[in-house]
This record gives structure tokens, sequence and C-alpha cells, in this order.
């Protein structure tokens, strides 16, 4: 009796289509990750760039794959000027939504300070007929002013951008 060796088909070509079977796609994404991150570490290795890979499993389970490492790259993005420009339509519209409410909120707070010093009664002194003592007690209620109702858009921005940044790079490692 000889025994017939069951012969291999090979290397196929597959079709580009979503593979039906649950249990295949899964195993077909797990293989098919491995060479994903196998080439972007050929590509780190052979060209000296850096890459960030994240991909998303059919359960939803993020995986990611960063040289030198994810967050060193994503930060590198994140602060080129290149990325300004093409983060505007990236973002979502509960940020941009949030952005608006408190920049308006400044300018309102701007108009009231500004109204207020309108209508203040030391607004309509002239500084020069003022004592030293009405000058520095005016000076310590503009600074207090100041203090309480004016807040640099910059911290407005720094924030948003930092809520930004932390809602969508939320990774897991690989």
């Amino acid at each position: 009796m000889t025994s017939k060796k069951k012969g291999s088909t090979g290397r196929q070509r597959i079709r580009m289509a979503k593979i039906e079977k649950e249990s295949h796609r899964q195993v077909a994404f797990s293989k098919r990750r491995a060479g994903l991150f196998k080439k972007a570490s050929e590509l780190c290795t052979l060209c000296g760039v850096e890459v960030a890979i994240i991909v998303f499993s059919p359960a939803k389970k993020p995986y990611s794959f960063g040289h030198p490492n994810v967050y060193t790259v994503l930060d590198r993005y994140k602060n080129s000027t290149s990325f300004q420009q093409q983060s505007q339509p990236l973002e979502n519209m509960e940020t941009r939504s949030e952005l608006s409410l408190v920049l308006s909120q400044v300018e309102e707070e701007k108009k009231k300070g500004e109204a207020m010093r309108k209508s203040s009664v030391m607004a309509k002194w002239s500084v020069e007929e003022m004592s030293l003592l009405q000058l520095q007690e005016m000076r310590s209620a503009l600074e207090e002013l100041r203090n309480t109702m004016v807040v640099p858009p910059s911290s407005y921005m720094n924030t948003m951008s930092t809520a930004f940044y932390n809602s969508r790079y939320v990774l897991a490692s690989s």
C-alpha cells in the first residue's frame, strides 16, 4: 500500500471580499495584523522612519504598533503644522461646539467687563485729579477684576486640545 500524500493547494490568491464566517475572519485578522506590524517594523529598520499603526479587530479591540512607540509618533504628528491643517475635518462636532461655546462665553465676559468699565464711577474720574490713595485703590480693584473676569483664550484652547487628544488616542498595546 502506498500512502498518498495530500497535496497542498499552495499559495493562492484570495479574493478581496469580506470573509463571511466570523471565526475565519478573526484568524485572518490576527495573521494579517502580525504581517502588517512586521512590514512596518521592516520599514522602520530599513528607512529609519517613525511609524504608528492603530487597527481595530472585528471584536472592536484596538491594537497598535509604533516605532519608537505609538505615543511619541502621535505627539510628533499632533505638534506638526500640517496636523493643524488636517485636524479640522477630523474633530468631532461635540468638541467644536464646546469650543465655540467657550469662545462665546469669553466674548460675553469681555463685553461685560467693557460695560462695567464704562459705567464705573472710577472710569469717569480723571486720573490727574485722584489722590495717591485713590489711585492705589483703583489699581487693586482693577487687578481683582482682571483676575476674576478675564481668562486668556489660550488656556481654553489648551484645555480643549488636551481633551481632544486624550479622547482620540486611547490605545491598547499589541
